[in-house]
């Protein structure tokens, strides 16, 4: 069977013959089970039955040859590289040389065919074409793009983004101050001279190496700065912010990493990390609507409106729960208003002028965050008549202060409470006594 040989016009730059050391003139024989080296014979001595060695006449071979066309019916694959050898010798469009060095094509022929199967193929236009349509088929759906920043924005001297830069002069394509940017400064001394001892020469000599690493210090940075395209560094954030939130957090953290594969590498690991989050979410929700009993795509459809109106009818049901346990106190419900809700409180009922009488203890079963009350701050509430959560949210606040203060006066405390002057000495006597804050 034919096999594509080296196409080689010149019989004196292939081997020569195993069996009879002559040159070897196409076709010829190659053993395929020896070598390597490649063990190659001529026809005579291949009629002959030759043998060398461990080769045996009854071994596998191959036919070696570039007699057959290519491109054209009319050119063998040996003429092909001659045309090729002869181009880059005589230079394109010298064609009559070309013609001379070729002698078998004459100079219409060369210059017809090569002009036809190496400059005007269609072939080759149509795959630079497919190449450069796939490179404009990418959109924002696939890795990031990578773009170094050849040429980054010219910022003014001293602004913001000419911070964020690292002071990089685009103009000079280099940094304001250089890694190690010092390092000049031990070789200023320096001198060889003949009278150096060889300790001495050795240290000189060391001295040189460490400053040359400094060097390929800096080339390294400063190769991972243009390849990943982190001297533009707000486009490049810009770019990160359309993942979601964890797989940013987790760009933030690989960002180390970053250094050590290509960009495009790790822009393709990242990638790979958003579709593993998406396809888990995608996920969970299938699951969610198996586990419904919902096998189509209109029940899924159907399936999350109700869950939607489910949701708020039971938030609607919880804030109404909380407020029918408040209705019974007046300042309690508008505790309530002002803590959960967000609701300005309304104006509290006032008593009429006479015979104001003090009012019962505050029920505070099911109100929310009374299980996080101990059983003396359960009595103050009942007794000052505050909801657990607006006294909780008071309890924080002042000890936030009086942590951050060493101490807390009473005026203090009044100035962060703004509720009645007699609760909130009642609330400051109570947390001072109990030791949760400190007196100032």
């Amino acid at each position: 069977m034919d096999r594509l040989a080296p196409f080689v016009s010149d019989p004196f730059d292939q081997p020569p013959c195993r069996g009879c050391s002559s040159y070897l003139m196409e076709p010829y024989i190659k053993c395929a089970d020896c070598g390597p080296p490649p063990l190659l014979i001529c026809l005579q001595c291949f009629t002959r039955g030759f043998e060398y060695k461990k080769h045996q006449s009854d071994h596998s071979y191959e036919i070696m040859t570039s007699d057959f066309p290519i491109l054209d019916p009319n050119w063998r694959a040996q003429e092909e590289m001659a045309l090729l050898e002869a181009v880059m010798d005589c230079g394109f469009g010298n064609w009559q040389d070309v013609a001379n060095q070729m002698r078998t094509k004459s100079k219409e022929d060369c210059e017809k065919h090569y002009m036809k199967h190496f400059v005007n193929n269609p072939l080759f236009s149509s795959t630079l074409l497919s190449l450069k349509q796939s490179e404009e088929s990418k959109d924002l759906d696939t890795a990031i793009t990578f773009r170094p920043s050849d040429e980054p924005p010219r910022p003014a001297f001293d602004s913001a983004l000419s911070r964020d830069m690292a002071g990089y002069m685009p103009a000079r394509a280099d940094f304001v101050e250089e890694f190690d940017n010092y390092a000049e400064w031990d070789l200023r001394d320096i001198d060889f001279v003949e009278d150096d001892s060889d300790i001495l020469h050795a240290l000189k000599l060391a001295v040189v190496d460490i400053y040359h690493s400094r060097l390929k210090e800096r080339q390294r940075r400063k190769k991972i700065l243009r390849d990943h395209g982190l001297i533009n560094l707000r486009k490049f954030q810009i770019l990160e912010r359309r993942y979601p939130k964890e797989v940013q957090d987790l760009c933030e953290a690989m960002r180390h990493f970053a250094r050590l594969v290509g960009p495009t590498e790790h822009d393709k690991f990242i990638e790979s990390q958003t579709l593993d989050f998406e396809l888990r979410k995608e996920i969970k929700r299938l699951q969610e609507y198996r586990l419904a009993g919902v096998f189509t795509f209109r029940g899924a459809r159907v399936y999350d409106c109700l869950k939607v109106h489910r949701e708020e009818e039971r938030l609607k049901r919880c804030m109404l729960t909380d407020l029918l346990q408040c209705l019974q106190d007046s300042t309690a419900c508008q505790q309530w208003l002002h803590s959960d809700s967000g609701i300005n409180p309304v104006t509290p009922i006032l008593s009429s002028a006479a015979g104001r009488r003090n009012a019962p203890p505050l029920n505070l079963t099911g109100l929310p965050g009374t299980e996080k009350l101990n059983d003396k701050e359960k009595e103050l509430c009942q007794m000052v008549r505050l909801v657990p959560g607006a006294y909780l949210e008071y309890k924080s606040a002042l000890m936030n202060e009086s942590s951050r203060l060493g101490g807390l006066k009473l005026a203090q405390a009044r100035t962060l409470i703004k509720i009645d002057v007699n609760k909130t000495r009642k609330i400051y006597d109570f947390l001072i006594r109990e030791g949760y804050i400190t007196k100032a």
